[in-house]
């Protein structure tokens, strides 16, 4: 009398096709925005790479000059102010928008539908394009009595202010329209690490008669903290790569006075014709934004190892 025993091989092939099958679903549904991604953003960046090492000339070849375009970025006067420009627009719009996100975050926290509907119709600035926002504002900032807030200004009896064409306030001009368009976005990321905090908590705190400053800053702040993080972390991406809100607006004038690191290096690009130099300072730029990223990270890695 024989005993069958099933072969453990061809269960070990069975079970490593079905293994195979399901490691390969997955990278079928992946594969079209894989193949988009590389073909309109990996493969352009990697060509804007390469072309920063050339002194690039139509029709007439490009001639190998290695790091020249950096360098002579680098020492621009021009780019020097724009980096001022950026970190100054950067630096004050992303902290505009943290606090005002939070604050609306706070002000429209709940389950009332009142308040699903106010979330909603702030949200809007955030899912509109930045263009049409961008000639709204031109529009509100008009330089005469017709603008609207130089309209209202002439309600309290004060003079027409130059939003725009004054060197002076042009970048804090743009720099309320960009926390306008971000603070909603900031609101819903706030919004959803308050809903995940313990409400005993409040309770408990409020039992124990703590003023509200005290409840945000060792109960709020403290349970939020991932999301805040996440904030920042775009905020600082943001602040770096600002380019349609000041392009749409001044254009980078009056001057220069609100040229950025990205309208500096398109005009160096599409006005110029200097695409070498345009691609060192994307490259430039590239490099500040990945490696203010890993900063942001290990400093929320950190903090969440406390």
């Amino acid at each position: 009398m024989t005993a069958t025993v099933p072969a453990p091989a061809a269960r070990k092939s069975t079970g490593r096709r079905a293994f195979d099958k399901k490691a390969v679903v997955p990278w079928l549904f992946l594969a079209p925005g894989l193949l988009l991604a590389l073909v309109f953003k990996f493969w352009p960046m990697a060509k804007g790479i390469w072309l920063s090492f050339f002194d690039v000339r139509p029709f007439l070849g490009d001639k190998w000059i290695g790091l020249e375009n950096y360098s002579r970025v680098l020492t621009d006067h021009r780019f020097q102010d724009a980096i001022g420009h950026t970190l100054i627009l950067g630096i004050g719009q992303s902290v505009g928008a943290i606090l005002l996100g939070f604050a609306l975050a706070l002000l429209l926290e709940g389950q009332a539908r009142s308040l699903k509907f106010l979330r909603t119709a702030v949200f809007l600035p955030a899912v509109t394009a930045t263009a049409v926002v961008g000639e709204l504002w031109r529009l509100m900032y008009y330089p005469t009595s017709d603008g609207l807030l130089n309209s209202g200004l002439h309600f309290f009896g004060l003079g027409t202010v130059q939003f725009l064409d004054n060197p002076n306030i042009a970048l804090y001009s743009t720099m309320v329209m960009g926390i306008w368009i971000w603070a909603p976005y900031n609101m819903v990321i706030f919004l959803a690490g308050l809903a995940g905090v313990d409400r005993s908590l409040y309770e408990a705190a409020a039992m124990d008669g703590v003023s509200l400053w005290q409840r945000l800053r060792y109960v709020t702040l403290p349970a939020i903290r991932p999301a805040l993080m996440i904030v920042l972390t775009l905020a600082t991406i943001r602040g770096l790569r600002v380019f349609t809100e000041v392009y749409v607006l001044t254009g980078g004038g009056p001057a220069g006075s609100t040229d950025v690191w990205m309208t500096r290096a398109y005009t160096l690009g599409f006005t110029r014709n200097d695409i070498g130099g345009a691609s060192a300072a994307s490259v430039v730029l590239l490099c500040v934004t990945l490696l203010l990223t890993v900063l942001v990270n290990n400093l929320r890695k950190r903090g969440e190892a406390r």
